[in-house]
C-alpha cells in the first residue's frame, strides 16, 4: 500500500464506529467465556479475584482489594467465600506475622485449571469452524487487541 492508499485506508475508518464494534464484541466474548465458568457455583468477581490470587498471590486483603477495585469489606466477603469453598488460604506473612496473606489451595488451582480448559477447548472449537483466512486475519487482530489492552 503506497503511502496515499495508506493515508485514504484510515480516513476510511470510523474510529468511533469501530471502538463501539471492538468493545461489543469483545465484552460478548467476555460473557460468553464467563458463562462456561457458571457451574463452578463462582460470581464473576469471585473468579476473577481467584485468578489475581493464583496470578500475583499471595496477596494481603488490601492488596487484593486495590487490584480488584473493590472495598476492603467486599473483598473480605469474597475471600470468606473463596476460603470457605476451599479455593483459598489464609497465611501469616514470612516477615510480620500481623500480617495475613491470601494464596490459592490446590483445589483452587485444580478449579482455575479446570475453567480454563473449558474456555479454551470452547474457543478451540468456534475457531476451527472459521476459515483458514479468518483465523489468521484473528491471529493479526489478537495482536492489535493485546497492544490496546496494555496501553495507559
Amino acid at each position: 500500500m503506497s503511502g496515499s492508499d495508506h493515508a485514504q485506508h484510515d480516513a476510511d475508518v470510523d474510529t468511533s464506529a469501530l471502538a463501539a464494534q471492538v468493545r461489543f464484541s469483545t465484552l460478548r466474548l467476555a460473557r460468553r467465556l464467563r458463562q462456561l465458568d457458571s457451574g463452578a457455583g463462582l460470581s464473576a468477581t469471585q473468579a476473577a479475584a481467584l485468578a489475581t490470587i493464583s496470578r500475583e498471590g499471595p496477596l494481603t486483603l488490601g492488596e487484593l482489594a486495590t487490584r480488584e477495585h473493590l472495598t476492603p469489606p467486599s473483598i473480605t466477603n469474597v475471600v470468606g467465600k473463596l476460603e470457605a469453598l476451599g479455593f483459598v488460604k489464609r497465611c501469616p506473612d514470612a516477615t510480620d506475622r500481623r500480617v495475613v496473606r491470601v494464596e490459592i489451595s490446590a483445589k483452587g488451582r485444580k478449579q482455575l485449571d479446570s475453567q480454563r480448559s473449558a474456555r479454551t477447548a470452547w474457543l478451540v472449537s468456534r475457531l476451527e469452524m472459521l476459515s483458514p483466512a479468518d483465523r489468521h486475519r484473528l491471529a493479526d487482530a489478537a495482536a492489535v487487541i493485546e497492544r490496546l489492552a496494555e496501553g495507559p
